[in-house]
C-alpha cells in the first residue's frame, strides 16, 4: 500500500471507529433505559458480567466515581431492581461483595442479542488469519483504554 493510500485507510478506520464509539455509547443508553437503568448502573452491570463478584470501592475506581456515596447509590439502585445482591466476603466479614443475580442479569443480556446476532453472521465469513487480527486489535484496545481514561480523568 502506498504511503497516501496508507494515510487515506488509516483516516477512514479512525473515523469509523469514532463512529462506533458513538453508535456504542447510543446502544449502551438504549438498553440501560429498556432494562430500567441509567448508564452507568448498566456498566456496572457489564462489569460484574465481565470480571465476576467485586467489591465496591473496585466497582467505584472501575467507574470513576466516589467509593462513598455514589457508588452506594449504584449498588442501593441496582440490588433494588433485582440486578444484584450484596454479601459479605467469607475471608474478611468486613468487606461487602457485590454480585449479579444470574436471572436479571440474563434478562439484560437480552437486549444484546441482536448485537451478538448481527456481528455472528459477519464474523462467520473471516478468516482465522483476519480473525486472530481482530482479537489481537481488541486485546491491545482493551489493555491499553484504562490508562487512556484515567490519563483523560486527569486532564485539566
Amino acid at each position: 500500500m502506498s504511503t497516501p493510500e496508507r494515510e487515506r485507510v488509516v483516516a477512514e478506520l479512525r473515523e469509523a471507529m469514532q463512529r462506533s464509539t458513538l453508535y456504542t455509547v447510543l446502544l449502551h443508553h438504549t438498553t440501560a433505559s429498556k432494562a430500567g437503568l441509567n448508564v452507568s448502573d448498566a456498566q456496572c452491570l457489564n462489569a460484574l458480567a465481565l470480571d465476576g463478584p467485586q467489591t465496591p470501592g473496585r466497582l467505584a475506581q472501575l467507574m470513576g466515581i466516589t467509593t462513598g456515596g455514589a457508588i452506594t447509590a449504584v449498588i442501593d439502585r441496582l440490588e433494588k431492581a433485582g440486578y444484584v445482591r450484596r454479601s459479605r466476603d467469607p475471608d474478611d466479614r468486613r468487606r461487602v461483595i457485590v454480585e449479579l443475580v444470574p436471572e436479571s442479569a440474563e434478562r439484560y443480556a437480552r437486549y444484546f442479542e441482536p448485537v451478538s446476532e448481527e456481528f455472528g453472521a459477519y464474523l462467520a465469513g473471516f478468516s482465522d488469519a483476519q480473525l486472530r487480527a481482530l482479537s489481537a486489535y481488541m486485546r491491545h484496545s482493551n489493555a491499553t483504554m484504562p490508562g487512556i481514561i484515567d490519563r483523560v480523568r486527569r486532564m485539566p
